[in-house]
């Protein structure tokens, strides 16, 4: 599926051109280490990793707003929701809905037909709670439901290291356009996948 392209602000250019920066100079210091028998490498790599991870993540978020704004006007609940399941390491599962309906892709769960707000996003992910696995469904700016079943991801390459609630996002992505955001139970990190791939993304309030 293509995605829209999106102009870049002057912001998010310089923190993008920032991250690259400290990318080459790292990779330069790596370059003259390999002459250096006294110095592992290793510690480099961990380094540029993380900035890799870093940069990613940073121009996910700036995206992410992007993929979403047309599709529900309700982002900045979604924002604030993610990142206090985050900081509660509460695990969530979000599909939102864009231009293909996806009815037909999930094993439907429990109709909840309210308006998207933060407290309930949290409420339904609230840990020993009936609805708190499974996915919860957004189209436009409704809750649809709770508690729904994706398909999980074929490509087990991709998703070995990944638990349930990463698989069934890249699954959900993988057959429909939508757009899904999950927290990590384990590590409270926020990321979404969207065309088979999943993005990492900075935990903030205004995230998107």
């Amino acid at each position: 599926m293509e995605r829209q392209p999106f102009q870049l602000d002057d912001t998010i250019k310089n923190n993008v051109r920032t991250y690259l920066q400290q990318i080459s100079t790292e990779a330069s210091n790596l370059i003259k280490h390999l002459d250096t028998s006294d110095h592992c490498i290793l510690c480099d790599f961990e380094e540029m990793r993380k900035l890799f991870q870093d940069v990613q993540a940073t121009a996910a978020s700036y995206y992410l707003r992007h993929y979403l704004s047309p599709y529900t006007f309700e982002y900045a609940a979604l924002s604030l929701a993610i990142h206090n399941l985050s900081e509660k390491r509460h695990g969530a599962l979000i599909v939102i809905e864009r231009e293909q309906n996806v009815d037909s892709l999930i094993q439907k769960g429990i109709p909840i037909q309210a308006p998207v707000s933060a407290t309930l996003v949290e409420t339904l992910f609230y840990p020993g709670t009936p609805l708190h696995d499974g996915a919860v469904l957004i189209r436009n700016n409704q809750l649809i439901s709770a508690a729904n079943v994706l398909p999980l991801s074929s490509i087990i390459s991709t998703t070995k290291k990944l638990g349930t609630r990463h698989r069934a996002a890249i699954g959900m992505s993988e057959k429909s356009d939508a757009l899904i955001l999950v927290v990590s139970e384990e590590t409270g990190k926020i990321s979404f996948a969207l065309d088979g791939s999943l993005y990492p993304i900075h935990s903030s309030k205004n995230m998107i």
